[in-house]
């Protein structure tokens, strides 16, 4: 696995891509002077959280037979700033918004399992950052 990160010759953007081509632009945002709103390498990490842990959630659930139309998880994080001086998130909290016919305490169990044992990115993140996570179901 590598990530080639390539300046695109304006401003503070960068474009990021793997090696089967996949990409995903980054921008630094309006202190650093960022021109096209792009998602900034911090806030890259949560979105790297929650699609890591969504398709854990979701691959966890099918195989429990539970119908699934929609899943949402949205990110919030609590940053601050550190004694040397750059910002780091103190804690992140993963709410699911799950749509469907989905039992409760399965939901619940396939969060845990996500976040706890499966996502690499969140054992990653969990070193330095509180993870914590709520579920909500909404029945189609």
């Amino acid at each position: 696995m590598s990530i080639k990160v390539e300046w695109r010759q304006e401003g503070y953007q960068f474009e990021a891509e793997n090696t089967i081509g996949g990409k995903i632009r980054m921008d630094g945002d309006g202190v650093l002077q960022g021109i096209e709103g792009g998602i900034t390498p911090f806030e890259l990490l949560l979105a790297g959280v929650g699609a890591c842990s969504a398709i854990d959630v979701l691959m966890i659930l099918k195989k429990q037979r539970q119908t699934i139309k929609n899943l949402v998880v949205q990110v919030e994080p609590e940053k601050i700033k550190n004694d040397v001086g750059y910002s780091e998130y103190k804690s992140i909290h993963m709410h699911y918004i799950l749509v469907g016919s989905i039992e409760q305490l399965k939901a619940e169990k396939a969060l845990q399992l996500s976040v706890e044992k499966y996502c690499s990115v969140s054992k990653v993140i969990e070193k330095a950052s509180k993870i914590s996570y709520s579920v909500e179901i909404k029945e189609e």
